[in-house]
């Protein structure tokens, strides 16, 4: 694992459960030890309520027949949703190799 992938934080309601499974983790090295576990109950419902609209949606498309069209739908939305709530976000240009000449605009804009 990267050092950029690995969490500092882990935010979950206070169910008791979840600590005690982290602590688990952390005994058995599966999770760094340096983790810290914050049972805050608004962080939590910022993920969870971020996860309901997603989840909408997803039912709303009666499921996905593979991996790779889920994940290409579920981006797609994602970055939608980025897109509605930072409307002032940098536009980028993703060049194809191969497809795309030096200088000339892709058809995928971020």
């Amino acid at each position: 694992m990267k050092k950029w992938q690995i969490p500092r934080f882990i935010n979950t309601d206070k169910a008791p459960a979840y600590g005690r499974a982290l602590a688990l983790l952390k005994r058995e090295g599966r999770c760094p030890s340096d983790v810290e576990h914050r049972q805050i109950k608004y962080r939590n419902n910022v993920i969870e309520c971020d996860h309901g609209k997603l989840k909408r949606i997803i039912n709303a498309t009666l499921g996905f027949k593979s991996m790779k069209t889920a994940y290409a739908t579920i981006k797609g939305i994602e970055v939608m949703r980025a897109l509605r709530k930072r409307p002032s976000l940098s536009i980028f240009i993703m060049v194809i190799p191969g497809r795309n000449a030096p200088g000339k605009q892709s058809f995928f804009e971020m």
